[in-house]
C-alpha cells in the first residue's frame, strides 16, 4: 500500500525494522542514542549546542504545540495567530484552553501569510508579545513565510513560536539566525520519515529558563523538561517515552543524512509534488491552491463537481488500487488531501496518478 497522507508517513524497511526490539528507557545503551538524538535534532534545525536544545514531549504534535504554547506565553499574555488554516485554528484553541489571550488574524487559508500581513496587527496593539504560527498547513498545503516573518519581529522584539510539524527537514528556517524564535515544534512521523510517537521542540535555553513557571502544567512544561536534562543527563527522559520510535528516529536521521539532508529531501518532495500537481490536472481535477502558493508536502485537489462523487467512496476505491488518501479535509470548500512526503519516490507518485484516475473512472463512470 501506497501512503499518501501528510503524516504519518510511509516509512522506509529500515525504519521500521528498528521497532522490532524491546527496550528499557533508563538503560545506558539507550540512553546514548536519546542523547544522540536530541544533538542531532539540533543540527538539523540549524541550531547551536548551548545556545539551543532539544526539549521532546511524547505524543502528538498537539502535545508539543501546546507545551510551547504554555511554556512560552505567560498566563493572561496575548499571542497573535495568523488564522489561515485548520492546524492555525487548533492552535489557537490549545492557547485559548491554556488560559491565553489570543488575537486571531483572519486570512484566507488560499495564501501563505508574509510580514506584510502580521506587521499591522502588531502595531496595532503592543502589547502582543508573542507570534505562534503554523510554517506548513497540511491543510491545504500553503507555507507561510515564516523567515520574512520572523526577521520582521526580530526588528521588532516580538517573540516567535514555529510550528514546523509538517515542515521541519524540509522548510528551512535555521534558528542560529532566528534568535527570536522561542520555539520550533515537530514531530518524529513526518519529514524525517520516523515513526509516530514524540514530538520535538528545539528552543532557546535562555528563554527556557526564564519561562520557567508559567506552563501551569508538569505534564507540558519545557522548562521542566530542560531542568531534569540537566539533572539526571541529556539521555534520561521525565516519564516513560515511545523508546522503539526513538531508536527508530535515530535510523530515519541517519537515512536523512545519507540522502543529502534539508537540500535533497525538499528537492524530491518538490519532484513528488510537481507530479501529483501536474498528474491531477491532466485528469480534469483542479488544485486548491495556485501554483505559486502551492508548497512541497501536501497537494489539495478540489472535489469533483459531479453529485454523485462521494469522497469515502472514492478513498475506498482508490486503496483498491494501493494507494491510501486521507478519508476527510479540512479546507473551506470540499478538497482531498494527497501528501507527496514520505519514504516516496516520483516513480511512486505516477504511479499515484495513474491510480487516481483509475479510481476516478470507477467511482464516475461516463454515461454508455
Amino acid at each position: 500500500m501506497l501512503l499518501l497522507i501528510p503524516g504519518p508517513v510511509q516509512t522506509r524497511p529500515e525504519v521500521k525494522a528498528a521497532m522490532a526490539q524491546d527496550i528499557a528507557p533508563w538503560d545506558r545503551d539507550f540512553q546514548k542514542v536519546y542523547a544522540r538524538v536530541r544533538e542531532r535534532i539540533v543540527a538539523v534545525a540549524g541550531g547551536r549546542l548551548g545556545e539551543h536544545a532539544t526539549l521532546p514531549i511524547q505524543g502528538a504534535g498537539h502535545f508539543v504545540s501546546e507545551a510551547a504554547l504554555r511554556t512560552f506565553v505567560a498566563p493572561g499574555a496575548k499571542v497573535l495567530i495568523p488564522m489561515n488554516g485548520a492546524y492555525a485554528q487548533r492552535m489557537a484553541r490549545l492557547a485559548r484552553e491554556a488560559g491565553r489571550e489570543v488575537v486571531a488574524l483572519p486570512l484566507p487559508d488560499t495564501q501563505g501569510a508574509t510580514a506584510a500581513d502580521i506587521l499591522p496587527a502588531l502595531d496595532a496593539d503592543p502589547s502582543i508579545g508573542t507570534v505562534a504560527m503554523v510554517f506548513n498547513e497540511t491543510g491545504s498545503g500553503i507555507v507561510n513565510d515564516a523567515p520574512g516573518i520572523g526577521a520582521a519581529l526580530r526588528a521588532r522584539g516580538t517573540r516567535l513560536i514555529l510550528d514546523a510539524v509538517s515542515a521541519f527537514g524540509v522548510l528551512p528556517f535555521p534558528l542560529a539566525e532566528h534568535p527570536e524564535c522561542d520555539a520550533l515544534v515537530f514531530t518524529s512521523g513526518k519529514c524525517l520519515e520516523g515513526m509516530p510517537g514524540m514530538g520535538f521542540a528545539v528552543c532557546r535555553i535562555d528563554r527556557a529558563e526564564a519561562c520557567a513557571g508559567n506552563a501551569g502544567s508538569w505534564s507540558f512544561d519545557l522548562s521542566d523538561v530542560l531542568a531534569h536534562a540537566r539533572r539526571s543527563g541529556w539521555g534520561s527522559i521525565r516519564f516513560t517515552p515511545p523508546v522503539q520510535a526513538i531508536a527508530a528516529f535515530d535510523v530515519a536521521l541517519d537515512l536523512y543524512d545519507a540522502e543529502g539532508g534539508q537540500a535533497a529531501r525538499r528537492a524530491r518532495y518538490q519532484a513528488n509534488t510537481d507530479i501529483l500537481y501536474d498528474g491531477t490536472v491532466a485528469l480534469g481535477l483542479r488544485p486548491y491552491l495556485a501554483r505559486e502558493q502551492q508548497g512541497p508536502v501536501i497537494v489539495t485537489i478540489h472535489q469533483p463537481a459531479d453529485p454523485r462523487f462521494d469522497l469515502m467512496t472514492f478513498v475506498e476505491a482508490l486503496k483498491r488500487h494501493g494507494v491510501l488518501i486521507s478519508n476527510f479535509y479540512n479546507t473551506a470548500a470540499p478538497t482531498m488531501r494527497i501528501g507527496a512526503i514520505g519514504a516516496i519516490t516520483p516513480d511512486d507518485m505516477r504511479c499515484a496518478v495513474a491510480a487516481i484516475g483509475a479510481a476516478l473512472r470507477e467511482v464516475l463512470p461516463r454515461a454508455a
